[in-house]
């Protein structure tokens, strides 16, 4: 299997590296862009559609591009290389990802083809309030008169709820029957927009009785659907975490051949190059399974995506403690600040965590896959 990218590929991760260098050339510029609403550089939101970034994953019939997985994990690599606080995991890869898979021609063509062009944000409320991470909606229910629904409950936490413009909205079907998808204007909604433990923003957002309209068919079961496209945000989520622990461990590879302790530089000592190495080891086998999960998605095999999912998940929840923690501890005091990059990268590993799923979540999915062995008592 080859795991190189190709020259456009190639060219796709040079041209989105440069645009984000020139946004984000220091982590001084990444806190002063979340300190004010709306928590990301709108000017750059732009200028990533002009480059047809915003389309990677949608077809050309709805002003998108087309582009495979490999490519849009290129794109989330790179923002989580400089710690972007820009929402294309939360508004193109989930919300895009739920209109282009759910929606109706007219609806994809409008609201896919308006996000390509920067013209709109997405967010996707799919999350309850003490929520586990479960495909069926809980938080928010559904009210059908004649041919008008309605929505009332709570979503939170929703990434980059406070500055969508349309919000794609899980909740509960009358009478039981599963779980719909609903688009809902941000005008429609009261929202409480509130900064994460990476300082992005997300935001509580609830529905009293706020006009909805059903995406695609009307009263059917999406549940499936809906947890697919979790488990291809949860792939390219790690794509992102990625980037992250390789800025990480560039980082304190950086700081240990500069910083001085003893009139020597920290590289010096044996015991702090095993720590790195460690560090290092655990990047790489973060990465395979990075590339493998995102391989998995072209199969087109639900089942396949959601046991990637949950592998690539696992992995990247350790390998992301044991990086962020370590890249902290060898930098020091320095390393918890808010003013230095990696501490606020350990933050939003852990927030990618706590929002797609953390590890204890997809060993216990995996663990329910195991069925081709007996039951067995356990030994004494």
């Amino acid at each position: 299997m080859d795991f190189t990218y190709d020259d456009e590929q190639q060219a796709l991760r040079e041209a989105v590296r440069g645009l984000l260098a020139t946004a984000y050339a220091d982590h001084e510029a990444r806190r002063r862009t979340v300190a004010d609403e709306p928590g990301f550089d709108r000017a750059l939101w732009g200028r990533l559609a002009e480059m047809g970034v915003l389309g990677l994953p949608f077809s050309e019939d709805h002003g998108g591009v087309g582009a495979g997985p490999v490519e849009i994990g290129i794109v989330c690599q790179e923002l989580g290389r400089v710690l972007a606080p820009e929402p294309y995991l939360a508004s193109v890869v989930h919300a895009g990802g739920l209109v282009a898979a759910l929606g109706s021609p007219e609806q994809k063509a409008d609201l896919l083809g308006r996000l390509s062009a920067g013209e709109i944000v997405l967010a996707a409320a799919d999350t309850s309030p003490g929520g586990r991470w479960a495909s069926r909606a809980d938080g928010v229910r559904a009210s059908v008169s004649g041919d008008t629904w309605t929505l009332d409950g709570v979503a939170d936490p929703v990434v980059a709820g406070g500055a969508a413009d349309h919000l794609v909205v899980t909740a509960a079907l009358p009478d039981g029957d599963g779980t719909g998808v609903f688009v809902v204007a941000a005008d429609a909604v009261e929202r409480t927009t509130y900064a994460a433990a990476d300082l992005t923003h997300a935001a509580s957002v609830r529905f009293d009785g706020s006009a909805a309209t059903p995406l695609g068919e009307a009263g059917r079961d999406l549940s499936p659907s809906v947890a697919t496209i979790s488990d291809l945000t949860r792939i390219m989520g790690a794509n992102q975490s990625l980037g992250v622990m390789q800025s990480q461990v560039r980082a304190t590879t950086d700081y240990l051949k500069s910083r001085k302790q003893f009139g020597v530089t920290l590289n010096t000592f044996q015991a702090l190059n095993f720590r790195a190495a460690d560090m290092y080891v655990s990047l790489e086998l973060a990465h395979s399974m990075v590339d493998w999960a995102t391989m998995t998605i072209a199969g087109g095999d639900r089942d396949a995506v959601a046991d990637a999912a949950d592998r690539v998940g696992l992995q990247i929840t350790r390998a992301g403690r044991h990086i962020g923690q370590e890249a902290i501890q060898l930098h020091g005091g320095i390393g918890m600040t808010a003013e230095y990059a990696v501490g606020v990268g350990t933050a939003h590993l852990e927030v990618l965590d706590q929002w797609l799923g953390n590890g204890p979540h997809h060993l216990a999915r995996l663990s329910a896959r195991v069925t081709d062995h007996e039951l067995v008592e356990a030994l004494s």
